[in-house]
């Protein structure tokens, strides 16, 4: 199966060999090729280039892509799509003056997430979740991290685990899972933080890995919930059963946890609304990527990721959804991507980058997916015809989007 892509207006991310990921400086430059054609064999990228090199092909689909922008599809590295419910009451509680702290100590937040859960069957649970995966998939997600963490019982987060993987199999895009039972301390053990460190060590770690469920392992390392010294423990049980830390830090204080992750080789490190330089240097250097989630700070404002600090410090940054159901209801990459320009101050082709190459390496995908290059997946958004691509972040609440393409198939 062959699908020709031709008068591409401007097809970006090109990458003629892969790059692990981008940083600093680098970051704001976007490769682009005018007047391009790409070439789809199958599930993979088998040419690209500009059309007057374009050879003749008979291919079985051919698109006439004539003032469109062709780019990589988005690969969201922080999401927590399967849940039960919804807050909605929490997002009016916020409206009337009550913080996530206030909402959290009254048995909202997490905790209320993990009630409905628990009381809700998993053939419901995948029928809630994959209306919001069809819907992130029409609107341009190629790859998705989904965090187990609403159960917070050993049957609760198998539960979670088995529906990301059933997703998996049933849909086309790229899933990764992530188990985070480490998400918050349930009631019945709010004084016996040991005892809960001990169910999910031994008693969780081992069923999820006999059933192969999990490729990471996160922990929501913060003031009130999991210490540096509880996440790292979860970490080293981790690596244990191979799976290597994506860990939440710093959206509400910071308390050394950046340099614990980094010590422990964590892929990424999510949030970052509070940010110091003692943070900065010890992510300098690391294979650790930083995450933003501007979103989550849009909805329930908090503060913005400080991107231009950590750039000009020389670091990567990845963007992502974090879409939930109590601070980010919504797993849009477009508005994360606007929104990053908007209000942490990126460019487009510094959040285009953050959002398609950093996050696949942000969840372990990097050498097949975020980039236009040969012997990558076929995975691509066609816009519709816009001026340049700055119309992507520029007019943030129109829907650019034309097609997706995603293994080398038109979703429908």
């Amino acid at each position: 199966m062959q699908t020709l892509l031709i008068n591409i207006k401007e097809l970006l991310q090109v990458r003629e060999t892969t790059v692990d990921k981008v940083s600093g400086a680098e970051m704001a430059v976007l490769p682009t090729l005018k007047n391009a054609f790409l070439l789809l064999e199958n599930d993979t990228i088998a040419a690209f280039g500009l059309m007057r090199e374009c050879p003749k092909i008979d291919a079985d689909v051919t698109i006439d892509a004539k003032g469109k922008m062709v780019l990589p599809t988005w690969c969201d590295s922080h999401t927590h799509i399967v849940y039960a419910g919804n807050r909605e009451q929490e997002f009016v509680d916020r409206i009337n003056g009550l913080s996530y702290e206030e909402i959290a100590n009254r048995g909202g937040g997490i905790l209320n997430s993990a009630q409905k859960l628990n009381e809700t069957s998993e053939a419901d649970i995948y029928n809630q979740s994959k209306k919001r995966l069809e819907e992130v998939i029409s609107q341009g997600t190629g790859a998705v991290e989904i965090k187990s963490g609403y159960g917070l019982t050993v049957e609760g987060e198998l539960k979670m685990l088995r529906v990301i993987r059933k997703l998996a199999a049933d849909y086309p895009i790229t899933i990764k899972a992530t188990f985070l039972g480490a998400h918050a301390f349930p009631l019945a053990y709010k004084e016996n933080h040991s005892g809960y460190m001990d169910l999910i060590i031994n008693e969780m770690l081992p069923k999820i890995a006999e059933e192969n469920l999990a490729d990471y392992i996160d922990a929501f390392l913060e003031t009130g919930y999991f210490s540096v010294t509880e996440t790292e423990r979860i970490m080293e049980a981790g690596k244990k059963y191979g799976l290597r830390s994506k860990i939440h830090v710093n959206q509400f204080t910071a308390i050394n946890g950046i340099a614990a992750c980094v010590k422990h080789q964590a892929l990424s490190v999510d949030h970052l609304e509070i940010v110091t330089d003692d943070d900065i240097e010890a992510l300098k250097g690391s294979e650790t990527m930083p995450v933003a989630l501007p979103s989550c700070s849009y909805f329930i404002s908090i503060p913005y990721t400080p991107a231009r600090k950590m750039l000009n410090a020389g670091l990567p940054l990845a963007l992502a959804s974090d879409f939930n159901p109590g601070t980010t209801p919504s797993g849009n990459m477009n508005f994360v991507v606007a929104t990053a320009c908007i209000k942490m101050k990126m460019t487009p082709e510094e959040a285009i980058n953050a959002a398609t190459i950093n996050g696949a390496y942000a969840m372990g995908i990097n050498k097949t997916h975020g980039s236009i290059t040969v012997g990558k997946k076929a995975n691509v958004i066609i816009t519709k015809p816009l001026n340049s691509y700055y119309e992507l972040p520029y007019a943030f609440g129109s829907n650019h989007i034309e097609q997706v393409i995603l293994n080398g198939t038109i979703v429908k």
